[in-house]
């Protein structure tokens, strides 16, 4: 597997992101992560969707860690400051699954609250059901775990071939077209900051058509067996779907009825956000998972 790293030099001076950079190696990949906060048992674990990375955290860390929360925030393999396989073929659902579980085994995190939205959901339930002794309770917002069964939105269906025809792909102008607000160039810059060139852009193209669309999807029978365990969490389990996504809309419905620990929960409609929910709403989303994990 060949790989790329985006030279440090491209995440100098971007807004609102002090963060210092923090490294583990999985399976021979340099995976980076934020940790901020205190290094308390009680972590907050933000898992970002593609193209993006752990820049759309920037909003919601401060308030998480004044809050008292050690808050993690990797970047998945292909993504942010994480290697890059050049290779749209080294990307695979069941991977990117794989190279989390072990990054969090590495890091060694427990008593994980859980934040997901995009693939970060893909991945993220995947990951906290498979290995549930580290996860404490669950937020998921504008994302899912699709076994091939469901229909998908003719939204999601236009991304997916745009994803893989699109002679430029440009990563800023897509979390631009994924948000209300309108964003500042040096914001779009820190979205783009991660690729240089195409080249670096092989698992942002490849990965909407690694999302089970048909029952004949690798991944299809680990993530319909994931989703009937899900069916026994009785730890709690909180929604909060935005309300301008025409991807997600009305998925978080499932989540409501089919999870134990979802019963009773104060689920939430975010107002006047798109995909991109963190990148809308940030401050609101910290507000809604402190409240969620004080309760």
């Amino acid at each position: 597997m060949r790989l790329l790293r985006t030279p440090e030099q491209r995440f100098e001076n971007l807004p609102d992101f002090p963060f210092k950079p923090n490294y583990v190696e999985v399976d021979e990949i340099r995976i980076h992560y934020l940790d901020e906060g205190p290094r308390s048992q009680e972590c907050v674990l933000l898992m970002h969707g593609e193209p993006s990375w752990c820049f759309l955290y920037r909003y919601m860390i401060p308030p998480l860690v004044e809050a008292g929360f050690r808050t993690l925030a990797p970047d998945l393999v292909g993504f942010g400051r994480s290697d890059k396989p050049t290779e749209q073929n080294d990307h695979t659902y069941l991977r990117h699954v794989e190279w989390i579980r072990k990054w969090i085994k590495t890091v060694d995190l427990q008593n994980i609250t859980l934040f997901c939205q995009d693939w970060g959901s893909l991945i993220g339930l995947r990951v906290a059901i498979e290995n549930q002794e580290r996860f404490s309770r669950i937020i998921l917002s504008n994302g899912g775990l699709p076994t091939g069964e469901q229909r998908m939105s003719d939204a999601f269906s236009n991304w997916r071939e745009f994803s893989k025809t699109a002679d430029k792909f440009d990563v800023g102008s897509i979390v631009q077209g994924a948000t209300i607000t309108k964003l500042s160039k040096d914001v779009i810059k820190g979205y783009n900051a991660p690729f240089p060139d195409d080249s670096f852009k092989a698992g942002a193209r490849i990965m909407p058509s690694l999302v089970p669309i048909s029952i004949d999807d690798p991944e299809h029978e680990r993530n319909k067996r994931a989703s009937e365990m899900f069916a026994k969490w009785k730890k709690p389990f909180l929604t909060a779907f935005s309300d301008g996504d025409p991807i997600t809309r009305g998925g978080d419905r499932f989540w409501q009825q089919h999870v134990p620990g979802a019963k009773g929960q104060n689920h939430v409609t975010i107002k006047d956000a798109g995909h991109f929910v963190q990148e809308d709403k940030g401050l609101e989303l910290a507000d809604l998972i402190i409240k969620f994990i004080k309760k």
